[in-house]
């Protein structure tokens, strides 16, 4: 197979990347580097089957050559991150649904089979949890930014699922819940990352709100394993998938569990939201997967555990160091220590 992978670059694409050249497909993929980096795929390059072009979605004529030259398409370019999100509205919207209907179009025009990366922003701050696909959404209004990422995936998956059901482009949309693991930066708020560098550097780890929200955090590996099945299964073609672990945690809990495994000194602090991102942000309280849909459809569940997981990336952040980028202010007003 010959495969193209948009936001190949990043941390999701770049794990992808390897899986598949490892089981003898060629790789492409194309990155315009603006939240991806070239080290994530920088040991690929002396692989004859993998090629990567720095160049942003948006350039048609560029998309035209490389869907043309693959069997299948793999979209992870996107805008990702809170704070991303949160302070840069605009690059948010025209990155997903302008560059999404792109590579739909070129798609069609060749008749390459296309799976789309989504996320669990879609299903907003409902409380009703565990998430199924086929779940009403609830969003907060159109004056809070925050909620522009949910409704420009949300779009995606719209028309992903109208070129599925109108021209009959095979289409698999998958949406991402938390998805960690060696290569994930804590530049745009991811928190893992965040606490790891944070604890390793003896700084304080900063919880943002009160810490009790809950997460559900799955190992790249296991979500890479997860989207090759569903590119590999016709019966997901049309299909909407959760990826994610169902084991939940607090955030308060997650960071003491990094202290621990890292033996950092560091106090763990409370960071009202109002100070770490932007007035009235909200913030959801749980956010879990039902994964009984793709379990059913190839046979995957999560495999690798949490604990499992932090050993894995503190081992990484101990081997490449601490980046000043990824590192943040914590003279933070309002901030509370709690241990």
């Amino acid at each position: 197979m010959r495969a193209l992978i948009t936001g190949g670059a990043g941390f999701i694409g770049s794990h992808l990347a390897e899986a598949l050249l490892e089981r003898g497909d060629h790789v492409t993929v194309v990155d315009d580097l603006s939240t991806g980096r070239f080290e994530n795929v920088e040991h690929l390059t002396a692989n004859p089957r993998f090629q990567a072009v720095v160049e942003t979605i948006m350039n048609e004529t560029v998309m035209d050559r490389l869907v043309s030259e693959c069997d299948i398409l793999y979209h992870l370019a996107a805008a990702v991150g809170v704070e991303l999100i949160v302070k840069s509205p605009v690059h948010t919207i025209e990155t997903n649904v302008m560059g999404t209907e792109i590579v739909l179009r070129t798609a069609r025009r060749y008749r390459k089979k296309v799976l789309i990366a989504s996320t669990s922003e879609i299903y907003g701050k409902s409380e009703d949890t565990p998430y199924k696909e086929d779940d009403d959404r609830l969003l907060g209004p159109t004056t809070r930014s925050r909620w522009s990422y949910s409704a420009s995936k949300a779009l995606d998956e719209f028309l992903a699922l109208a070129y599925n059901k109108e021209m009959g482009l095979p289409v698999v949309i998958f949406r991402l819940f938390n998805t960690i693991g060696p290569r994930q930066r804590g530049r745009y708020g991811m928190v893992v990352p965040r606490f790891v560098k944070q604890a390793l550097a003896g700084e304080p780890i900063t919880v943002y709100g009160d810490g009790k929200q809950s997460r559900c955090f799955c190992n790249v590996r296991d979500a890479v394993r997860a989207i090759d099945g569903l590119a590999e299964s016709p019966g997901a073609e049309g299909g909407v998938f959760n990826i994610g672990s169902t084991d939940e945690i607090n955030i308060l809990d997650l960071a003491r569990r990094v202290k621990d495994k890292t033996g950092s000194p560091s106090p763990i602090v409370l960071v009202p939201y109002e100070q770490a991102t932007a007035p009235g942000f909200e913030d959801m309280r749980r956010r879990m997967p039902d994964v009984s849909k793709i379990r059913r459809t190839i046979g995957w569940g999560p495999t690798i555990s949490l604990d499992q997981t932090l050993d894995e990336i503190i081992a990484y952040f101990g081997e490449s160091g601490l980046s000043a980028d990824t590192i943040t202010q914590l003279a933070m007003p309002g901030a509370v220590v709690v241990r």
